[in-house]
């Protein structure tokens, strides 16, 4: 049987029942919309735990398989190693700690046509949107659409997000990658809250 059936199995079983289970996305962009810059660069962005500040009771993460490896060697690095330098060339914070221990015990959904594994044992790979829809309507907590911008996109265009949460950084890319880019028709969105923080950005949740 294949792995990702049996996450489908077993997940079914063993999360706690919620009849209003949300897939919600929470990402740092850009004031411009960008969730980085043409080349790539994401030094703009202090620390990519405080996202997953914003979605609360979470059972399930979602990521893209283009953003898989890197987010699995920066986060396991952390997990492995909580008091050494990480990429960011600092010690990690509280943050960062906590969110790679979550990680590590959190099941991960990569949907990718391309990979054929991940190195993680409680990530799994499904290869088309069907199965991610199946996995949503199963009994349990939020799933967070940790991303990139093309997985989000994707979602947006299949209906399958609930809410979005996004964390605007004062700051103008010019260009880069776009967090809607991808979004192939007309989306109206509910703002549910916005609020500013001291350090200048601006976290906003649209209900679609």
């Amino acid at each position: 049987m294949s792995p990702r059936y049996i996450y489908l199995m077993t997940n079914k079983h063993n999360v706690e029942s919620n009849t209003e289970r949300k897939m919600i996305a929470a990402l740092q962009v850009s004031l411009d919309g960008f969730t980085q810059g043409p080349n790539g660069e994401k030094d703009w962005v202090d620390s990519w735990a405080d996202a997953l500040a914003l979605i609360p009771d979470v059972d399930t993460f979602v990521l893209g398989g283009r953003m898989y490896p890197d987010y699995g060697e920066y986060w396991k690095s952390i997990h492995d190693n909580p008091e050494h330098v990480t990429y960011q060339e600092r010690i990690p914070s509280k943050s960062e700690i906590a969110y790679a221990r979550l990680a590590a015990k959190t099941p991960h959904i990569v949907l990718s046509t391309t990979l054929k594994s991940v190195s993680w044992p409680t990530a799994q790979i499904v290869q088309d949107v069907a199965e991610l829809r199946t996995v949503k309507g199963q009994p349990g907590k939020n799933m967070y659409v940790v991303g990139g911008a093309t997985l989000v996109a994707t979602l947006l265009n299949e209906g399958l997000i609930d809410e979005l949460r996004l964390i605007v950084h004062p700051v103008v890319l010019g260009k880069g990658q776009g967090l809607f880019s991808g979004v192939n028709q007309r989306l109206s969105l509910e703002l549910v809250e916005a609020k500013s923080t001291d350090s200048g950005r601006v976290i906003v949740t649209y209900r679609t």
